[in-house]
């Protein structure tokens, strides 16, 4: 993935027992699923909070891309670039 570029991951608490208590870190990948494998390589178990048996997504997981959220951009495959900032905010469930 050399010429993959490296973008900023922002991580929320629930989030940060698997990047070491890390809030902000580096990921490389074209698009945003690439960039979420990259996170799981490097933190393993993270590709199992975000996505479902099914392959896709989990709908409770919010990810955004310089403020936007994927969904409306076209998903795991919006293509990212050097400086973009990707946001990954899993819902909590309260009671």
């Amino acid at each position: 993935m050399s010429d993959s570029p490296t973008i900023q991951v922002r991580v929320t608490s629930v989030l940060q027992n698997l990047t070491g208590g890390q809030k902000r870190v580096t990921a490389s990948g074209a698009n945003v699923a690439a960039i979420l494998e990259d996170m799981d390589g490097r933190f393993p178990g993270f590709r199992q909070k975000m996505y479902g048996a099914d392959g896709k997504l989990h709908r409770f997981v919010n990810i955004y891309l310089n403020d936007e959220d994927i969904r409306y951009m076209g998903g795991a495959d919006v293509a990212v670039k050097a400086g973009d900032v990707l946001d990954i905010l899993p819902a909590l469930a309260g009671g």
